[in-house]
């Protein structure tokens, strides 16, 4: 059974900081590039970094280069996604995705973690 568990939500002054965590199982991590989205209220579900199945080369939204990084233990299972300088405006649900090397069409997603950035 397939399922990415997100982690390390909450709520978070400005220029704070967090650490969301997703496990995966069920499928075999090693082979699948992994992405944290992002789905504000009102707003389009948007990419906020991607991480390659092997490489480990990553993409970033314009939004957050810079302030996010993530990066990928293969050992664990396991995507992190660091966000530092946090802004209101990064308030939203961070969803994980894991999405096949060679076949676009075989992903998961996970059921996500609410970020809040507010005094």
């Amino acid at each position: 059974q397939v399922q990415l568990v997100e982690s390390g939500g909450g709520q978070v002054q400005p220029g704070g900081s967090l650490r969301l965590s997703c496990a995966a199982s069920g499928f075999t991590f090693s082979s699948y590039a992994m992405s944290w989205y992002r789905q504000a209220p009102g707003k389009e579900r948007e990419l906020v970094a991607r991480i390659a199945s092997v490489g480990g080369s990553t993409n970033y939204a314009d939004s957050v280069k810079g302030r996010f990084t993530i990066s990928r233990d293969n050992a664990k299972n396991t995507v992190y996604l660091q966000m530092n300088s946090l802004k209101p405006e990064d308030t939203a649900v961070y969803l994980c995705n894991a999405n096949h090397w060679a076949i676009p069409t075989r992903f998961y997603w996970g059921q996500g973690t609410q970020v809040t950035v507010s005094s």
